[in-house]
């Protein structure tokens, strides 16, 4: 190689580099970089998952097909947002029509007369950098209880691709179903749910 195309070589790895550094900067999380307002769920991007023990043999991990999730976001303040969940009862993922079936049942989620499942947050408080911890009112079958979902921003930036403001999200957090009118087969089943989140969330129009 001359010496020539190997400072060309050289350059390109440098630009390269500074690049990814930009990028790297882009997603760290601070929301300062997207503007306030509401932001709306990218439903090609978002997941909504729980987990529990099943007779101490697996661990299934199901989740829900159909939801929104609608943020005011404070990018100043992130602790001054407002979070609102909505789930569809009836879009449940489990993998075995069985199963789904029988979680749909009036002893269940009594998706019949209760479709809707919702979170409404009431606090957020800084954790951490990029993270958060959300205080806020789960309802499922009429049943409201607080649940608290420790929330990391993984990234706010411009999107590449549509250039819209976006930001990217996830939470975890944990649930005793018996608390909800859901404690069918408790202890045999487990009691303890494990909720995961991850989903990306675009400025509304």
């Amino acid at each position: 190689m001359s010496v020539r195309n190997k400072f060309r070589e050289i350059n390109a790895i440098g630009a390269f580099l500074l690049m990814a550094g930009s990028l790297h900067n882009a997603l760290a999380g601070d929301l300062s970089a997207i503007p306030s307002g509401s932001y709306k769920l990218d439903p090609t991007h978002a997941y909504i998952n729980f987990q529990y023990s099943h007779l101490g043999l697996s661990h299934p991990t199901l989740g829900f097909d159909d939801f929104t999730v609608d943020l005011n976001l404070d990018s100043a303040d992130p602790t001054k947002s407002i979070l609102l969940v909505k789930i569809d009862s009836r879009s449940i993922i489990t993998g075995s029509a069985i199963l789904k079936e029988g979680l749909e049942a009036e002893e269940l989620f009594d998706v019949t007369n209760h479709p809707e499942i919702l979170y409404q947050s009431t606090r957020i408080e800084k954790a951490g950098d990029d993270a958060y911890t959300v205080a806020g009112d789960l309802t499922i079958k009429g049943e409201s209880r607080p649940v608290t979902l420790d929330v990391t921003i993984n990234g706010a930036m411009n999107h590449p691709v549509t250039g819209k403001p976006v930001m990217g999200i996830d939470a975890t957090g944990m649930l005793l179903r018996s608390d909800f009118g859901l404690d069918k087969f408790v202890p045999a089943v487990g009691d303890e749910v494990t909720i995961e989140i991850s989903a990306e969330l675009v400025k509304a129009e």
